[in-house]
């Protein structure tokens, strides 16, 4: 018969490391800007993460973009709107109605993000 022989580590269960808090955005296009400036610094070679900025995030850029791609392939956007979140996002500014050249920007900007703020709010991801 062999004995079994308990050491005081593994006679205590493990807990869970505790997780971050984590602060989810307030809209949709704070989540979206966020997402932009993370993936520009990922392409640029940096290693982002959710959890290394000052303030910690419930997801990754990766989750608002799929949410987005879930929209799309749904059809509740289209490319439009995609691209022009694109554009902009990348800007870091939303478009301005005020300017006659950015209202149809503007229009398919506001689509699209009351359109992803709903997908983002059911996953936790917007307070």
């Amino acid at each position: 018969m062999a004995s079994t022989v308990r050491t005081a580590a593994s006679a205590r269960p493990q807990r869970p490391a505790p997780r971050p808090r984590t602060e989810p955005f307030r809209n949709a296009e704070e989540a979206w800007f966020w997402t932009l400036s993370a993936l520009t610094a990922r392409r640029e070679g940096a290693r982002y993460t959710a959890n290394q900025g000052v303030v910690c995030r419930p997801c990754e850029p990766d989750d608002v973009v799929k949410c987005l791609d879930q929209l799309y392939r749904r059809r509740r956007i289209d490319l439009v709107h995609a691209r022009i979140l694109r554009i902009w996002g990348e800007r870091g500014v939303a478009p301005n109605p005020a300017y006659a050249t950015e209202r149809c920007d503007w229009k398919l900007w506001r689509e699209a993000l009351d359109r992803l703020e709903w997908s983002l709010r059911v996953k936790g991801i917007i307070a």
